[in-house]
Protein backbone atom coordinates (compact mmCIF):
# COMPACT_ATOMS: atom_id res chain seq x y z
CA UNK A 1 0.00 0.00 0.00
CA UNK A 2 2.85 2.33 0.66
CA UNK A 3 4.21 2.09 -3.05
CA UNK A 4 0.69 2.83 -4.40
CA UNK A 5 0.13 5.57 -2.14
CA UNK A 6 3.68 7.03 -2.63
CA UNK A 7 2.99 6.90 -6.24
CA UNK A 8 -0.46 8.57 -6.21
CA UNK A 9 1.08 11.67 -4.30
CA UNK A 10 3.71 11.79 -6.70
CA UNK A 11 0.94 11.92 -9.51
CA UNK A 12 -0.87 14.25 -7.90
CA UNK A 13 1.36 17.00 -7.47
CA UNK A 14 2.19 17.18 -11.25
CA UNK A 15 -1.37 18.61 -11.44
CA UNK A 16 -1.41 22.98 -11.42
CA UNK A 17 -2.98 23.82 -7.90
CA UNK A 18 -4.10 27.12 -6.29
CA UNK A 19 -4.13 26.63 -2.54
CA UNK A 20 -7.54 27.45 -0.87
CA UNK A 21 -8.11 24.57 1.86
CA UNK A 22 -6.86 24.53 5.45
CA UNK A 23 -5.87 21.62 5.32
CA UNK A 24 -5.46 18.99 7.26
CA UNK A 25 -8.82 19.68 8.16
CA UNK A 26 -9.71 18.32 11.86
CA UNK A 27 -11.21 14.27 12.03
CA UNK A 28 -12.34 13.50 15.52
CA UNK A 29 -14.32 10.77 17.29
CA UNK A 30 -17.71 11.99 17.66
CA UNK A 31 -18.14 10.81 21.42
CA UNK A 32 -22.14 11.45 22.38
CA UNK A 33 -23.10 9.59 18.70
CA UNK A 34 -20.75 6.51 19.96
CA UNK A 35 -21.92 6.19 22.97
CA UNK A 36 -25.72 6.25 22.06
CA UNK A 37 -24.97 3.52 19.58
CA UNK A 38 -22.47 2.14 21.15
CA UNK A 39 -20.19 2.08 17.93
CA UNK A 40 -17.19 3.86 16.95
CA UNK A 41 -18.28 7.33 15.09
CA UNK A 42 -15.79 9.67 13.62
CA UNK A 43 -15.84 13.24 11.59
CA UNK A 44 -14.27 14.05 9.06
CA UNK A 45 -14.66 18.34 9.04
CA UNK A 46 -14.49 19.35 5.28
CA UNK A 47 -16.77 21.87 7.07
CA UNK A 48 -13.75 23.62 7.98
CA UNK A 49 -11.67 23.87 4.86
CA UNK A 50 -11.28 27.62 5.89
CA UNK A 51 -12.33 29.28 2.70
CA UNK A 52 -14.98 31.25 1.69
CA UNK A 53 -16.69 29.58 4.69
CA UNK A 54 -15.36 26.62 3.93
CA UNK A 55 -16.77 22.97 2.34
CA UNK A 56 -15.63 20.10 0.10
CA UNK A 57 -15.92 22.13 -2.98
CA UNK A 58 -12.69 24.20 -1.72
CA UNK A 59 -10.51 20.73 -2.66
CA UNK A 60 -12.34 20.58 -6.26
CA UNK A 61 -11.54 24.40 -6.96
CA UNK A 62 -7.80 23.79 -5.99
CA UNK A 63 -7.05 21.85 -8.85
CA UNK A 64 -9.72 23.78 -11.14
CA UNK A 65 -8.46 27.30 -10.59
CA UNK A 66 -4.66 25.68 -10.98
CA UNK A 67 -5.57 24.96 -14.52
CA UNK A 68 -7.75 27.90 -15.37
CA UNK A 69 -4.73 29.96 -14.31
CA UNK A 70 -2.20 27.63 -16.03
CA UNK A 71 -4.33 28.29 -18.65
CA UNK A 72 -4.17 32.65 -18.41
CA UNK A 73 -7.83 32.53 -18.28
CA UNK A 74 -9.26 36.01 -16.40
CA UNK A 75 -12.54 34.91 -16.71
CA UNK A 76 -14.74 31.91 -14.40
CA UNK A 77 -18.34 30.54 -15.44
CA UNK A 78 -20.54 27.82 -13.72
CA UNK A 79 -23.73 26.74 -12.71
CA UNK A 80 -25.85 25.35 -9.88
CA UNK A 81 -29.04 25.62 -7.89
CA UNK A 82 -29.34 29.13 -6.32
CA UNK A 83 -28.13 28.16 -3.14
CA UNK A 84 -25.47 26.33 -4.43
CA UNK A 85 -22.31 25.78 -2.43
CA UNK A 86 -20.01 25.45 -5.50
CA UNK A 87 -20.85 28.72 -6.59
CA UNK A 88 -20.27 30.35 -3.75
CA UNK A 89 -16.91 29.23 -3.15
CA UNK A 90 -16.77 29.69 -6.88
CA UNK A 91 -17.06 32.85 -6.75
CA UNK A 92 -14.95 33.63 -3.42
CA UNK A 93 -11.98 31.64 -5.94
CA UNK A 94 -12.62 34.33 -7.90
CA UNK A 95 -12.40 37.11 -5.67
CA UNK A 96 -8.95 35.82 -4.29
CA UNK A 97 -7.43 35.27 -8.11
CA UNK A 98 -8.67 38.37 -9.56
CA UNK A 99 -10.36 36.58 -11.96
CA UNK A 100 -14.35 37.63 -13.10
CA UNK A 101 -17.01 34.59 -12.01
CA UNK A 102 -20.36 34.66 -14.19
CA UNK A 103 -22.83 32.17 -12.64
CA UNK A 104 -25.91 30.78 -13.86
CA UNK A 105 -28.45 29.67 -10.70
CA UNK A 106 -31.76 27.83 -11.11
CA UNK A 107 -34.31 29.21 -10.22
CA UNK A 108 -36.11 32.53 -9.69
CA UNK A 109 -34.44 35.67 -8.74
CA UNK A 110 -36.06 36.36 -5.38
CA UNK A 111 -36.98 39.27 -3.34
CA UNK A 112 -33.94 39.60 -0.60
CA UNK A 113 -30.54 37.77 -1.38
CA UNK A 114 -29.73 34.90 1.62
CA UNK A 115 -27.61 32.28 2.79
CA UNK A 116 -25.33 31.68 -0.23
CA UNK A 117 -26.68 34.14 -2.72
CA UNK A 118 -25.92 37.11 -0.34
CA UNK A 119 -22.51 36.05 -0.28
CA UNK A 120 -22.64 35.53 -3.90
CA UNK A 121 -23.34 38.85 -3.83
CA UNK A 122 -20.69 40.20 -1.73
CA UNK A 123 -18.38 38.28 -3.45
CA UNK A 124 -19.20 40.26 -6.80
CA UNK A 125 -20.08 37.46 -9.03
CA UNK A 126 -22.29 38.38 -12.17
CA UNK A 127 -25.32 36.03 -11.43
CA UNK A 128 -27.54 34.93 -13.98
CA UNK A 129 -31.71 33.10 -13.04
CA UNK A 130 -32.64 30.15 -15.08
CA UNK A 131 -36.20 29.01 -13.78
CA UNK A 132 -35.55 25.54 -13.77
CA UNK A 133 -34.43 22.92 -11.39
CA UNK A 134 -33.13 20.88 -14.63
CA UNK A 135 -29.52 20.35 -14.49
CA UNK A 136 -29.20 20.21 -17.89
CA UNK A 137 -30.47 23.54 -17.97
CA UNK A 138 -28.96 25.37 -16.30
CA UNK A 139 -25.45 23.65 -18.19
CA UNK A 140 -27.27 24.59 -21.43
CA UNK A 141 -27.27 28.28 -20.19
CA UNK A 142 -23.43 28.32 -18.64
CA UNK A 143 -21.99 27.22 -22.35
CA UNK A 144 -23.96 30.27 -23.91
CA UNK A 145 -22.80 32.55 -21.38
CA UNK A 146 -19.05 31.48 -21.54
CA UNK A 147 -19.09 31.22 -25.70
CA UNK A 148 -20.96 35.02 -25.55
CA UNK A 149 -18.33 35.97 -22.90
CA UNK A 150 -15.26 34.51 -25.12
CA UNK A 151 -16.83 36.45 -28.46
CA UNK A 152 -16.05 39.76 -26.02
CA UNK A 153 -12.57 38.43 -25.92
CA UNK A 154 -12.37 36.82 -22.24
CA UNK A 155 -10.14 33.93 -21.42
CA UNK A 156 -12.88 31.73 -20.16
CA UNK A 157 -12.74 28.65 -17.97
CA UNK A 158 -16.24 26.81 -17.81
CA UNK A 159 -16.49 24.44 -14.84
CA UNK A 160 -19.30 22.19 -14.93
CA UNK A 161 -22.00 21.99 -12.21
CA UNK A 162 -20.11 20.76 -8.85
CA UNK A 163 -16.80 20.51 -10.73
CA UNK A 164 -17.09 17.17 -11.16
CA UNK A 165 -14.48 16.71 -13.63
CA UNK A 166 -11.06 15.02 -13.76
CA UNK A 167 -9.26 17.89 -12.55
CA UNK A 168 -11.69 18.59 -10.26
CA UNK A 169 -12.00 15.50 -8.70
CA UNK A 170 -8.47 14.97 -8.18
CA UNK A 171 -9.05 17.37 -5.27
CA UNK A 172 -10.87 14.48 -3.65
CA UNK A 173 -8.42 11.34 -4.35
CA UNK A 174 -5.93 14.03 -2.53
CA UNK A 175 -8.86 14.18 0.57
CA UNK A 176 -8.72 10.35 0.34
CA UNK A 177 -4.81 10.44 1.45
CA UNK A 178 -5.72 12.64 3.93
CA UNK A 179 -8.06 10.48 5.38
CA UNK A 180 -4.99 7.79 5.43
CA UNK A 181 -2.65 9.94 7.06
CA UNK A 182 -5.74 11.24 9.73
CA UNK A 183 -5.52 6.88 10.33
CA UNK A 184 -2.17 7.06 11.66
CA UNK A 185 -2.37 10.23 13.55
CA UNK A 186 -5.38 8.67 15.29
CA UNK A 187 -4.04 5.21 15.52
CA UNK A 188 -7.30 4.02 14.48
CA UNK A 189 -8.84 2.46 11.32
CA UNK A 190 -11.73 3.24 9.42
CA UNK A 191 -13.71 0.50 7.88
CA UNK A 192 -16.84 2.34 6.08
CA UNK A 193 -16.79 6.40 5.16
CA UNK A 194 -19.99 7.72 4.79
CA UNK A 195 -20.81 11.26 2.91
CA UNK A 196 -23.58 13.07 0.93
CA UNK A 197 -22.83 12.25 -2.45
CA UNK A 198 -24.52 14.92 -5.23
CA UNK A 199 -22.83 15.82 -8.74
CA UNK A 200 -20.66 12.50 -7.85
CA UNK A 201 -17.27 14.04 -7.55
CA UNK A 202 -16.81 14.03 -4.08
CA UNK A 203 -17.43 10.36 -3.99
CA UNK A 204 -15.12 9.36 -7.59
CA UNK A 205 -12.68 10.91 -5.83
CA UNK A 206 -12.75 8.65 -2.49
CA UNK A 207 -13.16 5.82 -4.90
CA UNK A 208 -10.15 6.52 -6.70
CA UNK A 209 -7.93 6.49 -3.77
CA UNK A 210 -9.50 4.05 -2.18
CA UNK A 211 -8.37 1.80 -5.07
CA UNK A 212 -5.48 2.98 -6.16
CA UNK A 213 -4.08 2.43 -2.71
CA UNK A 214 -5.91 -0.31 -1.59
CA UNK A 215 -7.43 0.79 1.11
CA UNK A 216 -9.70 -1.77 2.16
CA UNK A 217 -13.06 -0.39 4.07
CA UNK A 218 -15.96 0.72 1.89
CA UNK A 219 -16.97 4.54 0.97
CA UNK A 220 -20.69 4.45 0.54
CA UNK A 221 -22.30 7.70 -1.47
CA UNK A 222 -26.02 9.00 0.12
CA UNK A 223 -27.49 10.19 -2.95
CA UNK A 224 -29.03 13.91 -2.32
CA UNK A 225 -30.10 14.36 -6.36
CA UNK A 226 -30.82 11.03 -8.12
CA UNK A 227 -31.95 7.68 -8.20
CA UNK A 228 -29.27 5.19 -7.68
CA UNK A 229 -28.64 3.42 -10.73
CA UNK A 230 -28.17 7.09 -12.61
CA UNK A 231 -25.60 7.96 -9.53
CA UNK A 232 -23.97 4.76 -9.52
CA UNK A 233 -23.13 5.30 -13.21
CA UNK A 234 -22.53 8.91 -13.16
CA UNK A 235 -19.81 8.10 -9.85
CA UNK A 236 -18.35 5.31 -11.17
CA UNK A 237 -17.62 6.64 -15.17
CA UNK A 238 -16.14 9.64 -13.57
CA UNK A 239 -13.67 7.97 -10.96
CA UNK A 240 -12.74 5.66 -14.18
CA UNK A 241 -11.94 8.84 -15.95
CA UNK A 242 -9.84 10.28 -13.23
CA UNK A 243 -8.07 7.12 -12.10
CA UNK A 244 -7.45 7.12 -15.79
CA UNK A 245 -5.76 10.33 -15.61
CA UNK A 246 -3.75 9.27 -12.56
CA UNK A 247 -2.34 6.43 -14.14
CA UNK A 248 -4.76 3.73 -12.35
CA UNK A 249 -7.65 1.55 -11.91
CA UNK A 250 -11.23 1.69 -10.19
CA UNK A 251 -13.31 -1.42 -9.84
CA UNK A 252 -17.21 -1.18 -10.40
CA UNK A 253 -17.56 -2.34 -7.35
CA UNK A 254 -16.12 -0.07 -5.09
CA UNK A 255 -19.35 2.59 -5.96
CA UNK A 256 -21.92 2.32 -3.76
CA UNK A 257 -24.92 4.14 -3.33
CA UNK A 258 -27.73 4.63 -1.04
CA UNK A 259 -30.74 6.70 -2.53
CA UNK A 260 -33.60 5.88 0.86
CA UNK A 261 -32.70 9.32 2.56
CA UNK A 262 -33.04 11.69 -1.12
CA UNK A 263 -36.63 11.99 -0.12
CA UNK A 264 -38.97 14.25 -2.98
CA UNK A 265 -35.53 15.28 -4.73
CA UNK A 266 -32.60 17.57 -4.75
CA UNK A 267 -32.90 20.49 -1.63
CA UNK A 268 -36.09 19.40 -0.85
CA UNK A 269 -36.21 18.66 2.98
CA UNK A 270 -36.79 15.53 4.70
CA UNK A 271 -38.52 14.91 8.06
CA UNK A 272 -35.29 12.22 8.59
CA UNK A 273 -32.93 15.17 7.76
CA UNK A 274 -34.58 17.48 10.16
CA UNK A 275 -34.13 15.56 13.00
CA UNK A 276 -30.43 14.30 12.18
CA UNK A 277 -29.63 18.11 12.16
CA UNK A 278 -31.56 18.47 15.49
CA UNK A 279 -29.53 15.94 16.82
CA UNK A 280 -25.77 16.78 15.77
CA UNK A 281 -26.52 20.28 16.83
CA UNK A 282 -28.01 19.19 20.22
CA UNK A 283 -25.60 16.35 20.94
CA UNK A 284 -22.29 17.03 18.60
CA UNK A 285 -22.21 21.18 18.55
CA UNK A 286 -22.11 20.61 14.84
CA UNK A 287 -24.32 22.00 12.33
CA UNK A 288 -25.44 20.38 8.99
CA UNK A 289 -27.69 21.72 6.03
CA UNK A 290 -30.81 20.11 4.64
CA UNK A 291 -29.54 19.41 1.11
CA UNK A 292 -26.47 17.47 1.73
CA UNK A 293 -24.86 16.54 5.20
CA UNK A 294 -28.43 16.18 6.87
CA UNK A 295 -29.64 13.66 4.45
CA UNK A 296 -26.23 11.86 4.56
CA UNK A 297 -26.58 12.12 8.35
CA UNK A 298 -29.94 10.63 8.68
CA UNK A 299 -28.69 7.79 6.73
CA UNK A 300 -26.06 7.39 9.21
CA UNK A 301 -28.18 7.99 12.38
CA UNK A 302 -30.62 5.04 10.74
CA UNK A 303 -27.74 2.56 9.39
CA UNK A 304 -26.56 2.56 13.25
CA UNK A 305 -30.19 2.36 15.17
CA UNK A 306 -30.81 -0.89 13.20
CA UNK A 307 -27.26 -2.10 13.99
CA UNK A 308 -26.10 -2.32 10.36
CA UNK A 309 -22.51 -0.80 11.52
CA UNK A 310 -22.59 -3.06 14.38
CA UNK A 311 -18.31 -3.80 14.63
CA UNK A 312 -17.33 -1.14 12.30
CA UNK A 313 -15.72 1.93 12.58
CA UNK A 314 -17.28 4.23 10.89
CA UNK A 315 -15.99 8.10 9.04
CA UNK A 316 -18.30 10.57 8.21
CA UNK A 317 -17.22 12.77 5.69
CA UNK A 318 -18.82 16.50 6.58
CA UNK A 319 -18.94 18.21 3.04
CA UNK A 320 -20.21 21.58 4.75
CA UNK A 321 -22.92 23.38 3.49
CA UNK A 322 -24.30 25.11 6.67
CA UNK A 323 -24.55 28.39 5.25
CA UNK A 324 -27.85 26.83 3.47
CA UNK A 325 -29.05 27.37 7.35
CA UNK A 326 -29.34 31.51 6.51
CA UNK A 327 -31.06 30.78 3.14
CA UNK A 328 -35.06 32.10 2.94
CA UNK A 329 -37.87 32.17 0.63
Amino acid sequence: MEKKLRYLEKRLRSFPREPLSLAPTPCHRLNSLSQIYGVEVYCKRDDLTGFGFGGNKTRKLEFLIGEAREHGCDTLVTSGGIQSNFCRLTAAAGAATGMTVHLVLGGRRPKEATGNLLLNEMLGAQIYYVDSTDWNALEAESERIARELKGKGRKVFRIPIGGSVPVGIAGYVSAFIEVLEDEIRLKKSFDHIIHASGSGGTQAGLVVGKDMTGWKGSITGISVAMERGSLERKVFELAMETATLLGGRVSRKSVLVDDNFLGAGYAIKTDRAEKAIELFARKEGIFLDHVYTGKAASALLEWLSRGNLDGQRILFLHTGGQVELFARG
